[in-house]
């Protein structure tokens, strides 16, 4: 069985259903509406979501800065000498960003550049908040978004909550079934998915943070695409089940078990957040099928970065 993510079925015979599968399609084929979630065509989108830093004003940057201050945790020396005179008493309690961190600290030189490169790791995810344009579109292979580090959400307000119900919106306009953020340029752990691919149908999911917490030892072989690879489809393999945990835009925690479908789905989407692409877990010879459409690809979109092959 085979399904295609991110991209219209083109020329394809629309796929009808298995019941006995998980595999559905994740786009409605051009040449008309599927049936209901059948093997389709898994959209991987992403929106133009940039981080900046607010320098002198209240927007909290995207960036995580240390103290609270315009300045990056890199350049603020002041603070890190507070927490570096925090460490060597052993204890310390330093505010970073508005977050105050307490509790033993590790002794010696290098226990301090530890605990302060940890401080600052915290004070960045707490400070992170995503800023966006609309309208969002999609970044093509190579774009240098899609293989950025994505940082962690760390503000969730109305505008988190708006860029999520834009990034829908784009799923559906484009006939998919998930998008991630870094496919639309926005470098942040964040990802929106429908089974249905359709709004008022289905069940929306939206992951901010997302983590694996356990792969099935189950694999399955199937077909996917991907909006960022125009007309590019080939078989990837992936565990049947995933049990991950994640937060919504209200910042809650919870915890899912997703299974066959579901599970594609997600981990497709999921591998965006990582930098991860859908070609590189092609088998090699697999990926030999799809190389010199990688290639156009990259020759169509220079300004995307990275040589053939990528």
């Amino acid at each position: 069985m085979s399904a295609s993510f991110g991209l219209a079925c083109a020329a394809r015979p629309c796929m009808a259903a298995a019941a006995a599968s998980h595999s559905l399609i994740l786009r409605r084929c051009q040449s008309g509406r599927m049936a209901a979630p059948a093997r389709a065509a898994h959209v991987i989108h992403h929106h133009t979501v940039s981080a900046s830093a607010a320098e002198g004003g209240g927007g909290v940057a995207r960036r995580r800065c240390d103290s609270g201050s315009a300045a990056g945790i890199a350049s603020s020396s002041s603070s890190c000498a507070t927490a570096a005179a925090a460490t060597r008493r052993g204890y310390g309690s330093s505010s970073a960003g508005g977050v105050a961190t307490h509790g033993k600290k590790k002794g010696g030189f290098l226990g301090e550049l530890a605990n302060i490169a940890a401080e600052a790791e915290k004070a960045e995810e707490a400070g992170n908040r995503v800023e966006f344009t609309l309208p969002l579109a999609i970044e093509m292979y190579p774009s240098g978004k899609l293989r950025a580090k994505n940082k962690p959400v760390g503000v969730f307000d109305a505008e988190l909550a708006r860029l999520a119900a834009a990034m829908f919106e784009l799923m559906y306009a484009t006939e998919g079934v998930g998008l991630a953020a870094p496919q639309v340029g926005v470098n942040y752990r964040l990802m929106v998915y429908n089974e249905a691919g359709e709004a008022g149908e289905g069940k929306e999911v939206v992951l901010v943070n997302p983590t694996i917490t356990k792969y099935s030892k189950s694999l399955d072989m199937f077909e996917e695409g991907c909006l960022s690879f125009p007309k590019i489809y080939a078989d990837v393999e992936r565990p049947t089940s995933v049990e991950i945990e994640a937060q919504d835009v209200t910042g809650a925690k919870f915890k899912l078990v997703l299974n066959n479908f579901e599970a594609r789905v997600f981990q497709h989407e999921y591998d965006h957040l990582d930098g991860v692409l859908f070609h590189d877990k092609m088998a090699p010879e697999v990926k030999a099928t799809v190389q010199g459409n990688l290639d156009e690809l990259v020759a169509a979109h220079p300004a995307g970065g990275g040589p053939p092959g990528l």
